[in-house]
């Protein structure tokens, strides 16, 4: 008897937890904002100089790798060419130490990859925070409680949802094309 009576009012009070927020939240409506964040970055002066920056530090450890590669293959060609000419253990040897440069070269070029993904964070990481300051900003000064990425929005109702892209882009001193910002599918 006691099981049921807990029971009961366990599920009082989780109806009254469902109702109750839902009343308040009617009452009154949260104001949605949204934004292209992406369109901002590649519309700020500072990520092109960031990805040209990148470019050439690519392109110096591209070089580095290319210069090692044509040491594996010009020692791969003089193998192949003494191939014939080596005993059983010289020709162990030598396929032993090419297969060792090769994997050098394989694990420089990972590590060259990571150095550059992590190069990239570290640039990127002042520009994201500039635009996530300037869209909290933007949201304050709008009064909106939540601010989505406009990306993943396939309909608004534009009463009652605003696009502040243009606002974050003033707030950053950068410029957005209207034909892009129009041309984008979030808006």
């Amino acid at each position: 008897m006691t099981h049921r009576m807990t029971g009961a009012v366990l599920a009082v009070l989780v109806l009254l937890s469902l109702v109750v927020p839902a009343r308040v939240a009617h009452a009154q409506a949260l104001k949605v904002g949204f934004t292209d964040h992406e369109l901002l970055i590649l519309n700020m002066e500072e990520y092109r100089q960031i990805q040209q920056q990148l470019q050439t530090e690519a392109q110096n450890m591209q070089q580095g790798l290319q210069t090692s590669m044509q040491d594996y293959q010009e020692k791969l060609d003089r193998y192949q060419k003494q191939q014939a000419l080596l005993s059983p253990e010289r020709r162990q040897e030598r396929e032993q130490e090419l297969l060792q440069l090769q994997g050098e070269i394989q694990q420089s070029a990972a590590q060259a990859e990571q150095q550059l993904a992590n190069r990239e964070a570290e640039l990127m990481r002042p520009l994201l925070e500039r635009v996530q300051t300037a869209i909290e900003e933007v949201a304050e000064e709008q009064g909106l409680d939540i601010v989505l990425r406009g990306q993943g929005i396939l309909y608004i109702n534009p009463d009652r949802i605003v696009d502040i892209t243009r606002a974050v882009a003033m707030k950053l001193g950068i410029e957005v094309d209207e034909e892009t910002a129009a041309a984008n599918p979030s808006n």
